[in-house]
């Protein structure tokens, strides 16, 4: 619960304990433009190492980890192949074009997964007339998939395709902790297939700020160029390091106890009269839920007052995210709330 309601909007929302505020606090720091924040520097070689690569940049943000991985790894004119309900696409204002001046070609996944034939077929033929393809980018877990997480074998098919064709790779793993948790494949078994990897710090692992970008010493170099071009390179940023560093060590364990809370609410609310729940399809800590003739948002406010926050994504669906400020004993509480509210 936080702030006296069990906030399920997104597992954005947390908020650092004490003692990840004393870990804060005690961080030791430098000029990290400068090079010598050691606590930036640790965490940055950590997970680097967990990702299996040789460097890494901390940034304040997943869009500009994807963001410089796209400027990074692609020329102004080039397209970029990615599912068309990608974050990349769909969240971050545009800033493929914006700032890589690149296009994006859109690809029909399910549940946010594309194939090697989806990808073969997407491949213009080497012609004056169209923009070049240069980067492939995967998102795992998905976010407008439902928190689906790709299977190994099916990214393996897809990465080699694309190098088939010379394309750079890069993973979009805002939430890859989670999908390691599930599957059980390690987060460098995944990021072994792309150029460049980012992973999130402040969503489930709960830290208030941060993602890191990791790939090779020559393109995080280059990423690191963007990142002070675009007004992300930040001085004593150790503070928020350390916080990140915490969340690594301490929250990433419990993930499981998210998506065992989320299979409780989708199975709880699939046996409720006038909602729409596809109890099997959830993998991780996000569900999806159909209100059916009701009024997603009123119905969200209804909820509100009752102490339960959700968020409404469409007319007549709300999404709920599961994260360690809800607690094992709050699901029955938000099932009972659905069931109360008309």
């Amino acid at each position: 619960m936080l702030n006296g309601k069990i906030d399920l909007r997104s597992d954005t929302i947390t908020q650092p304990d004490a003692a990840m505020r004393e870990a804060m606090a005690n961080a030791v720091v430098g000029d990290d433009v400068l090079g010598d924040d050691p606590t930036v520097e640790e965490l940055e070689r950590h997970t680097a190492e967990l990702l299996g690569k040789a460097a890494a940049a901390f940034v304040p943000s997943g869009t500009m980890a994807n963001q410089l991985a796209i400027r990074s790894l692609t020329r102004p004119g080039d397209a970029i192949v990615l599912d068309a309900n990608a974050h990349i696409h769909c969240y971050e204002a545009g800033a493929p074009a914006a700032l890589a001046g690149v296009q994006v070609s859109l690809l029909d996944g399910e549940r946010g997964q594309f194939t090697a034939g989806q990808l073969e077929a997407a491949i213009p033929p080497k012609d004056d007339h169209f923009a070049p393809p240069s980067l492939v980018c995967i998102e795992n877990t998905h976010n407008r998939g439902g928190g689906s997480v790709w299977p190994l074998e099916q990214i393996e098919s897809v990465t080699s395709t694309a190098r088939g064709h010379g394309l750079a790779l890069h993973l979009d793993g805002a939430r890859l902790w989670n999908a390691s948790a599930v599957s059980g494949v390690s987060e460098a078994g995944y990021a072994s297939h792309f150029d460049t990897v980012s992973v999130c710090f402040s969503k489930g692992l709960g830290a208030p700020v941060g993602s890191i970008l990791a790939g090779s010493a020559d393109l995080i170099a280059k990423a690191r160029f963007f990142r002070k071009q675009q007004g992300g390179a930040m001085r004593q940023v150790g503070i928020l390091a350390a916080a990140a560093a915490y969340a690594l060590e301490h929250n990433r364990a419990r993930l499981a106890d998210d998506h065992a809370n989320c299979r409780a609410l989708a199975n709880g609310l699939a046996k409720l009269p006038g909602l729409e729940i596809d109890a099997e399809g959830v993998e991780t800590n996000m569900l999806f839920i159909g209100t059916g003739e009701r009024d997603a948002a009123a119905l969200a406010k209804r909820l509100d007052d009752s102490g339960i926050r959700l968020l409404a994504t469409g007319p007549h669906t709300l999404r709920a995210v599961t994260n360690l400020t809800v607690m094992t004993e709050e699901i029955a509480q938000v099932i009972t709330a659905f069931e109360e509210s008309p």
